[in-house]
């Protein structure tokens, strides 16, 4: 059964152009006396104040030479990868400048995938690889609705793309704007998957004065899961998953802490007034956790990956990596990565009775779900 990574990321070079050419967040820049670039994406990340090691994060080659990733994967037998663009996406650009940024990257990583485009690659590569490379779409959200639909529907006509990678705010107002239908139609009409990824956080007043003299911890441990669990019973309150039956999302990190949390979403929804209304039926959020969502299996624990097991099953969790971030932190990227190993003995300690779903999680589950054949 092959490996398969379906959470993976990177920024192709065009995107590493842009982001090199822009003065405000998100931008990649050095600061003196540092001599390496820095990636910015958040605001809470652009502090002058700051030194130089703490502002956003170190970015090298791995984010964005394609050879680095096929190495990657080589060192930790990984058979095919589903890559994404990494957050923010293109949630900053002008609408006018969306569109054509959405069309021309996801044809960049329609290349890349293909064999043909990304620093690194040769003809030899290209045999070598072919059919190790997979992607998920990025989205022109800043650019409406209608532009967005359109080029779910080209996207749809890409022999590699498997569905899109979409964040938290959706058109700016979170994904129980009602201005997202449309889109929500048009992914579930041309059945494109939805991966959905935390990158805001939660605000830095709840994180607490101090939560910047912890690293990236805070934000990256509890900003993420809980943004991603918010934004999806976002959804579920405001009946998204009653409008679209069809609609399947593939959320990041085992969907944050909504696994654990179902129950009692589920309770306080039942106990609420505002929903005793007789009107449309309600799906429970277990229906949905069961019949429209899928999870990755970056957890990093036994324990919280049981839990993903038990809310949505295990023929619908998917193995990942969320490569490049969290390198080696003794700087040897060439070297085992603890973050892919955690994640890999999290499996088989979960599932250390049945091989069959462990080896599921691992890559067949992918295979079925994305349709991963060359």
């Amino acid at each position: 059964m092959p490996v398969v990574d379906i959470h993976t990321h990177v920024y192709p070079p065009s995107y590493m152009n842009l982001l090199r050419s822009r003065t405000s967040v998100p931008y990649v820049r050095t600061f003196p006396p540092d001599t390496g670039s820095r990636l910015i994406i958040l605001p809470g990340e652009d502090s002058a104040s700051a030194p130089s090691t703490s502002r956003g994060r170190p970015i090298g080659p791995d984010y964005y030479d394609i050879s680095r990733k096929l190495a990657f994967m080589d060192r930790h037998g990984i058979d095919i990868s589903v890559i994404s663009l990494a957050n923010p996406w293109l949630d900053f650009l002008a609408s006018e400048e969306a569109g054509e940024a959405a069309r021309s990257l996801n044809d960049e990583l329609e290349a890349t995938c293909a064999g043909s485009g990304g620093p690194g690659n040769n003809n030899n590569n290209n045999n070598k690889n072919k059919g190790r490379l997979f992607a998920f779409g990025v989205l022109p959200l800043s650019a409406g609705a209608d532009v967005v639909a359109a080029e779910i529907a080209r996207l749809k006509g890409l022999p590699h793309m498997r569905g899109v990678i979409m964040g938290t705010t959706g058109l700016g107002r979170g994904l129980d704007d009602p201005a997202l239908d449309p889109i929500y139609a048009a992914l579930q009409d041309h059945n494109m998957l939805v991966f959905l990824h935390p990158h805001y956080g939660l605000p830095r007043e709840v994180l607490g004065p101090r939560a910047s003299s912890y690293g990236h911890v805070m934000p990256l441990a509890l900003g993420f899961p809980l943004e991603t669990t918010i934004a999806v019973t976002r959804m579920l309150l405001s009946g998204v998953w009653d409008r679209f039956r069809r609609l399947n999302v593939l959320l990041a990190h085992s969907g944050g802490t909504l696994p654990f949390l179902a129950g009692r979403i589920e309770s306080c929804i039942d106990h609420d007034s505002h929903f005793q209304a007789p009107i449309v039926e309600r799906r429970s959020v277990w229906d949905v956790l069961r019949k429209n969502v899928y999870l990755d299996a970056v957890i990093y624990s036994e324990v919280g990956l049981k839990t993903a097991i038990d809310a949505s099953g295990a023929d619908r969790i998917m193995f990942g990596t969320d490569h490049p971030f969290f390198p080696p932190p003794n700087g040897e990227g060439n070297g085992e990565w603890m973050s892919v190993k955690t994640n890999h003995q999290a499996v088989n300690k979960a599932l250390h009775q049945d091989k069959d779903a462990a080896d599921g999680i691992i890559g067949g589950n992918a295979m079925r779900i994305l349709n991963l054949q060359a």
